[in-house]
């Protein structure tokens, strides 16, 4: 039973993750009704950002706290997501208004390859690091009920809970909100939301700070556990399958989808792994995420795209 929990833990604190950047695909989509492939180049950016700036900034003030130095480079990271933002609506999604949905998505892969590349341009292409004093040392819990107790990932549940209380505040955000409202206005019909004065060119450049906000704080959790490198921008394309899972056009459905996805990796893999020679966790959402497509392409809390047109 203990090594049961330790799992399911393990999973649904990974879950909250593929949550978080989950959500960063739906915020797009619930915009513009378009899948954004630059949301995995999103995340790497702002990684890259924070990682650079953190070591930057102390070198050119002269001071050595870790804590002012990263607390500033969250700050210059996260006005770097807001200038793509605005570089995006200005100069791509503005010219795009109307357009159908192929031409928005052949848009989003020329964003992410250009992302990538201008990455490399400005902050090289070599393997960094992110310190952000997130515990590394495992420890027990439960050791009163369970012997020797559960051994869980403290950096883990510090991610989760991060990723949790961002989650919470986006789903408060599209639900009683003006702004949120708008956006689901402008997600269901693009014409008829300008129709009733509805600007949807800030609300493009809304949607595309807070999931650039998003990226930034996934990308410094993943570069905190992982490091940061150029294959972290394919690294956060394995949260589509939550969406696909929990739908495009719902908050809930990613969060739902992200701990589904995290925890049925992690107990595939413990219970199902050995008799087939491990490896489950890399497939496992996948193989999910077609069974989906293939019998509820709409995924659990999805509306399905025909009702939509």
């Amino acid at each position: 039973m203990a090594y049961f929990l330790e799992t399911l833990f393990g999973g649904l604190m990974g879950g909250m993750l593929y949550a978080l950047v989950g959500l960063g695909f739906v915020l797009i989509f619930k915009a513009s009704g378009v899948f954004n492939f630059a949301q995995g180049a999103m995340v790497l950016v702002a990684a890259l950002s924070m990682a650079r700036f953190s070591v930057w900034i102390p070198q050119w003030l002269g001071f050595e706290n870790l804590l002012l130095a990263n607390i500033l480079a969250f700050i210059v990271s996260a006005g770097v997501m807001v200038l793509i933002a605005i570089l995006v609506e200005r100069l791509v999604l503005r010219h795009l208004v109307n357009q159908e949905g192929t031409t928005l998505l052949m848009a989003t892969l020329g964003i992410s390859y250009f992302l990538d590349g201008l990455g490399q341009i400005v902050f090289g292409s070599s393997v960094y690091s992110i310190n952000v004093g997130m515990p590394k040392d495992p420890a027990f819990i439960l050791d009163s009920v369970f012997e020797g107790g559960i051994l869980i990932s403290l950096e883990d549940l510090t991610a989760a809970v991060i990723s949790a209380v961002l989650v919470a505040l986006l789903a408060f955000f599209f639900q009683y909100t003006a702004t949120g409202r708008a956006l689901r206005a402008v997600a269901d019909d693009h014409q008829a939301a300008q129709s009733i004065g509805i600007p949807l060119n800030r609300i493009w450049v809304i949607v595309w700070v807070v999931a650039g906000i998003v990226a930034l704080v996934a990308g410094i959790i993943w570069g905190s556990k992982f490091g940061v490198q150029f294959t972290l921008s394919t690294a956060a394309l394995r949260a589509l399958p939550v969406v696909i899972l929990g739908g495009l056009t719902s908050v809930p459905g990613a969060i739902i989808g992200g701990l589904i996805i995290g925890v049925g990796e992690k107990l595939s893999e413990a219970y199902i792994g050995p008799f087939i020679g491990g490896g489950i966790e890399i497939w496992f959402a996948y193989v999910l995420a077609l069974v989906f497509l293939l019998f509820r392409p709409q995924g659990l809390f999805g509306e399905k795209i025909i009702d939509r047109v």
